[in-house]
């Protein structure tokens, strides 16, 4: 749970927290199937916990953006921090804010015109499915645009985050 009385990075610190928690869960879901086809309550289970590091993503983007906006006067947040990391020469975080910006993006809204570029976009920092393949899963259940699953996801986020942080509380 984020409580408005955190600090953002006690709240990274407690997302990344849930999301190794729920990545231990995933991966003993995954060993338990084994490869077989897993039972509908194994199935189910996964999707749950997948679905949940989804919302988590969501959440801990959101209340980044929330919590750093009174660094700017108004307009869209992320589009004036990367021009910002850019005119600072941090092109590398300026890339990697953008893209997870756009993961986030999916994540919410599905395909939309933040899903073409990550679906386009060379050296993708994450796994971006083509629609054709995820038009249904197994038992004809829609899945993610986005594997948030993948190693490295959700640290590479909270990372992108904390160095975003630093960067506007140190200029």
């Amino acid at each position: 749970m984020m409580d408005a009385s955190q600090s953002l990075l006690e709240l990274v610190a407690a997302a990344q927290a849930n999301a190794k928690t729920s990545e231990n869960h995933i991966s003993e879901i995954l060993k338990t199937i084994d490869g077989q086809n897993g039972s509908d309550a194994q199935v189910e289970e996964l999707r749950a916990a997948t679905v949940s590091r989804e919302l988590l993503a969501v959440d801990i983007f959101s209340v980044f953006e929330a919590r750093m906006q009174h660094h700017f006067r108004r307009g869209p947040f992320s589009r004036k921090l990367k021009s910002l990391l850019l005119e600072a020469g941090k092109t590398d975080l300026a890339d990697r804010l953008h893209h997870y910006y756009l993961a986030i993006n999916v994540l919410k809204h599905g395909k939309g015109a933040s899903y073409r570029e990550l679906l386009n976009a060379p050296n993708s920092l994450f796994v971006v499915k083509p629609t054709k393949d995820i038009i249904t899963d197994k038992d004809h259940t829609p899945v993610s645009l986005l594997d948030v699953n993948v190693p490295g996801f959700f640290d590479g986020l909270t990372r992108t985050i904390l160095d975003a942080h630093h960067f506007l509380e140190n200029r």
